[in-house]
């Protein structure tokens, strides 16, 4: 417990060099009351960087036109994290019809999942708290104010703004000439490598950083790999990248930061400092090879969050744009 208080001191310091110290100590376990750098009652996170001036500079990275998906195909054979669930089921049959004089039919489907939390998700801001004696969201808001029977009260995706911004690459797998392992932590000076070997500018605010790790080999192939662990961010990398005030953190891999964490006492902790204490958003599952295999280090990144009221997280096909 110790060291995650340390960590959490070096987070704060971080945070009040960049204009976003505006949390307090308040808990004798580590954490403190935490408050929205965007202002009290903010529900939107970091999607508040969004602003006409990132959408004109991402426009000038759309050089050659090519507009590439990086989401990847949601099925039933894809590797699901614990007992969450995909399935879809068509009507059995016609859904209606034969109508009118043109005799149309049609079909219908249903969709039973964890709609923002399978395939290519992105985690919203409710997803991940901090379950110390206070049980506090994003913007310090308690659990008791989000949890809902049918579907979250506060800190819902309806309040997410949409996102059009300058999308980074890391090739990690171009950097270390192979791809990385289970438990392999990706650090600050891992990021800055990889950027000066790419020739591509660091990020900045509101920016959003892949991570390309060549995990994504083994979606479906081996599912049982994928699901075991993963390389990932590090919490030395996480607070760069809330120092340089990015948007969203995204990757190949199913939680974006490193499973397991180098140390045995933390679980997702990279979510609760990007989630929870900063408002920045995570993009899981990305096909982040497409554009590896491509050369393709700086694109428009092109996402709207599906605006369903009260959901954790969001289904959905980004697009990188170059």
């Amino acid at each position: 417990m110790k060291s995650v208080f340390k960590h959490y001191r070096l987070t704060l310091t971080i945070l009040t060099a960049i204009g976003l110290g505006t949390i307090s100590y308040a808990n004798a376990d580590g954490h403190a009351m935490l408050k929205s750098p965007y202002g009290e009652g903010d529900m939107a996170g970091a999607s508040n960087l969004m602003t006409p001036e990132k959408a004109l500079e991402a426009m000038k990275l759309m050089s050659t036109g090519t507009v590439v998906s990086i989401g990847r195909t949601y099925e039933a054979e894809m590797p699901l994290f614990g007992s969450r669930v995909f399935a879809v089921r068509g009507t059995g049959g016609l859904a209606g019809g034969p109508l009118g004089k043109n005799d149309v039919i049609w079909m219908d489907d249903f969709l039973a999942t964890e709609i923002g939390q399978v395939g290519t998700q992105f985690d919203g801001l409710a997803h991940i708290g901090i379950g110390n004696k206070h049980k506090q969201f994003y913007g310090g808001i308690p659990a008791s104010e989000v949890i809902g029977s049918y579907g979250v009260k506060k800190l819902g995706l309806e309040h997410v703004k949409p996102f059009f911004t300058r999308g980074i690459l890391i090739d990690m797998v171009a950097l270390k000439g192979r791809a990385m392992e289970a438990g392999e932590e990706i650090t600050a000076d891992d990021i800055k490598a990889a950027l000066a070997k790419q020739g591509t500018a660091p990020p900045g605010k509101g920016d959003v950083v892949l991570v390309h790790t060549g995990w994504g080999q083994h979606w479906i192939t081996d599912n049982a790999k994928f699901n075991s662990g993963c390389p990932g961010l590090g919490l030395d990398a996480a607070a760069y990248l809330i120092e340089a005030g990015i948007a969203i953190a995204g990757a190949d891999t199913w939680p974006v930061e490193v499973v397991p964490n180098p140390d045995p006492e933390l679980a997702f902790p990279v979510h609760q400092e990007f989630i929870t204490k900063n408002g920045i958003f995570i993009h899981e599952n990305i096909a982040t090879e497409k554009l590896a295999d491509a050369g393709v280090y700086e694109f428009a990144y092109i996402f709207n969050p599906v605006s369903i009221k009260g959901a954790t997280g969001s289904a959905g096909a980004p697009l990188a744009v170059y």
